[in-house]
C-alpha cells in the first residue's frame, strides 16, 4: 500500500513469495541470508534479496559514466552488461517491500532483510543475550524464530545452523515445487521436537 492508501498493482500478486528477516541488530539476519541461499539454490530455486536501508545509501562511484549521469540530474540510471543489470532511481518515500517485487519478478522466493514493522511473512533471528523475547512475538505473520536457543512462542524453531531445515519449511509452507529437490527428493513437513523443529 503507498502512502496515499491505495493497494498498488505489485502488491496484488502472490507469486514469487516475500519472506522478512528480521530482528534487532547484531543477531545474525545477514549471516543467515547469506547461508540460507545457497541451499535454496540447491533445491533448484532462483532466490532474490532486498535490503532496507533506513539512512539511505549510495551504490555508485563517484567519477563513473552512470555516476555522472545521475549526479547531472537523471532521476533514474541503469548499467546493463552482459552479466548484470544495475539500477538506481530517485523515489519519494520509503516503500514497503511489496511494492518492489516488480523488480524481482525472474526469481522464485525473496527474502527481504528487514521491515519488522510490515504485513509480509517473517522469519525473526533471535539471541537470548541481546533481548528477553522475539520482537514479533504476537506477530500473525512470523514463521518462524531463528535462535541458539529453545525460544517458546507457540511455533517454528531452527537452530541458525539448520539452514536446510529451514529452506525445507519455507519449500514447504510456500508450496515452492517439490519437482527442485536435488536428486528427485521430496520434500516433507517439519516436525516439531521439543522447542526446536527439524524435518524428515
Amino acid at each position: 500500500m503507498n502512502r496515499e492508501g491505495r493497494v498498488t498493482r505489485l502488491e496484488q500478486v502472490q507469486d514469487p513469495p516475500l519472506v522478512c528477516v528480521v530482528g534487532f541488530s547484531g543477531t545474525g539476519k545477514t549471516t543467515l541470508i547469506e547461508k540460507l541461499i545457497p541451499v535454496l539454490k540447491t533445491h533448484g530455486l532462483r532466490v532474490g534479496c532486498i535490503k532496507h536501508d533506513a539512512h539511505g545509501f549510495e551504490m555508485d562511484r563517484p567519477g563513473k559514466d552512470s555516476w555522472r549521469h545521475k549526479q547531472a540530474g537523471a532521476s533514474a540510471t541503469l548499467v546493463s552488461s552482459p552479466g548484470r543489470i544495475g539500477m538506481v532511481m530517485d523515489v519519494e518515500y520509503d516503500h514497503d517491500p511489496g511494492e518492489l517485487k516488480k523488480f524481482l519478478d525472474t526469481v522464485d522466493i525473496i527474502l527481504a532483510e528487514g521491515y519488522k514493522r510490515s504485513n509480509h511473512p517473517k522469519l525473526e533471528v533471535f539471541r537470548k543475550d541481546l533481548r528477553d523475547e522475539p520482537v514479533c512475538k504476537g506477530d500473525d505473520h512470523l514463521l518462524a524464530v531463528i535462535s541458539h536457543t529453545p525460544v517458546k512462542w507457540g511455533g517454528a524453531c531452527f537452530s541458525p545452523d539448520d539452514t536446510d531445515g529451514l529452506a525445507r519449511f519455507l519449500i514447504k509452507t510456500f508450496r515452492l515445487a517439490s519437482g527442485n529437490a536435488p536428486s528427485g527428493e521430496t520434500i516433507q513437513a517439519p516436525q516439531a521436537v521439543g522447542n526446536h523443529t527439524h524435518t524428515v
